[in-house]
């Protein structure tokens, strides 16, 4: 039950966002009506026609809170425009609001507002379009969840006083706004998989729901080659996560990964998209990136791993993207292929970024390329230094338990 609310919350959104053009008012109506049913169905059944039962419900809900509105702020206009006639009552489940339309892909584009900052964004669709609630959104980023409750508050009122319409932007403005779709549901990808923070590595239903969400995008744009490629970044790079964690939890590097254990069918399908992808253009990062997961995932073990190819691949995207983090990739790619002097000299041109000063993956690089090189000192030191600069409780485990075998090797033994 707790799967179909979730998948029928932002089609009753849409519904009533659409016909009342109040996003906000609409988004609390869906909420009390969601929860009107997790209190309901278990008892009395899952009506026939649940979809039907949740738009009614919130139909009320949303005729009583506006009639709430109207009366506290006693705005004539408001009257005028919103108020109900008090012998209206909700439409019959046949009824032109019950029709099959899906505004999935609106509402994303509404949620991803470039008003909005990529935290509210991201709350705000995972709340709206994923249909979590606020509290399992606050867990997910360990904050209060009063906290995420004024976050979201804030999202929603920023786009009622933008006043933008319920519907797709303009085609002048549609290619910007779905950069900023695709970026928000890479983000929320990027959370679950790896967590910044707490002491679980993943968040396992937001990298779900992070899937299920692109999955839709692409379902309705099917000719966005970038949208393909960045759901196939998310299958390839999700394909591993079987074999990430050994039995108590406990981090394990690609390199030492059980291959076996990779989702066979998640990397199928998403080397699929990407070959479809890349060469009906233009290319972009997330497909750029879906190729070197690929040629990961291909790869029968990392010893037979193609990094000469992976190399150009970063080059591209780093020219492409100027981010940091790619740059980092890049110099750990280097010195696959080149040696780990050659990694080394290019990580030393990073270390004066500011956007990489102090963060704990820059560390880690060096210590993995340091003892790639047998400087073991070296590496144990930084291995340390990357562990007391990530919140993350299973990377502080691994990088500390790097740095405890390495420094037990290079001990002087008594007697």
């Amino acid at each position: 039950m707790e799967d179909l609310l979730r998948e029928l919350a932002p089609q009753v959104l849409g519904v009533l966002a659409r016909r009342f053009d109040d996003f906000a008012t609409a988004e609390d109506a869906v909420q009390e009506a969601l929860l009107a049913a997790a209190t309901q169905w278990p008892v009395e059944g899952v009506p026939g026609n649940p979809r039907g039962w949740l738009i009614q419900v919130a139909y009320r809900r949303m005729i009583e809170l506006v009639r709430a509105e109207t009366a506290r702020r006693r705005r004539e206009d408001l009257v005028a425009r919103r108020e109900p006639d008090d012998r209206r009552v909700a439409p019959a489940v046949d009824d032109q609001l019950t029709a099959g339309r899906d505004d999935t892909l609106v509402l994303l584009f509404l949620c991803c507002h470039p008003a909005l900052s990529p935290a509210s964004a991201i709350a705000l669709t995972l709340r709206a379009v994923g249909g979590l609630s606020t509290a399992e959104i606050a867990h997910a980023f360990l904050v209060p969840e009063a906290t995420m409750a004024q976050r979201i508050s804030r999202a929603k009122q920023r786009i009622r006083d933008s006043g933008v319409p319920f519907r797709m932007p303009e085609a002048a403005d549609r290619a910007a706004r779905l950069a900023a779709v695709r970026h928000v549901l890479y983000l929320i990808f990027t959370e679950g998989h790896t967590s910044s923070a707490g002491p679980d590595l993943r968040r396992v239903d937001l990298s779900a729901e992070a899937i299920r969400l692109t999955r839709a995008l692409h379902e309705r744009l099917p000719d966005d080659s970038e949208t393909a490629g960045l759901l196939a970044l998310m299958l390839l790079t999700e394909a591993r996560s079987p074999a990430r964690t050994g039995p108590s939890g406990e981090l394990i590097s690609l390199a030492e990964q059980d291959r076996g254990r990779w989702d066979a069918a998640a990397i199928a399908e998403g080397v699929d998209l990407v070959t479809r992808a890349l060469p009906r253009g233009p290319v972009g990062p997330y497909q750029i990136q879906a190729a070197i997961a690929a040629l990961h995932d291909e790869a029968p073990s990392a010893e037979e791993t193609d990094w000469p190819q992976i190399l150009a691949l970063y080059e591209v995207l780093e020219a492409r993207s100027g981010s940091p983090v790619v740059a980092l990739n890049r110099a750990v790619a280097t010195a696959m292929v080149h040696g780990p002097d050659a990694g080394l000299a290019a990580l030393t041109e990073l270390a004066g970024d500011p956007r990489l000063a102090g963060h704990h993956r820059l560390y880690a690089a060096r210590a993995h390329l340091h003892e790639m090189a047998g400087d073991r000192d070296r590496a144990v030191a930084d291995y340390r230094a990357a562990a007391a600069r990530t919140s993350s409780v299973p990377e502080q485990r691994y990088l500390t338990m790097r740095a405890a075998r390495l420094a037990a090797r290079t001990a002087p033994t008594e007697g």
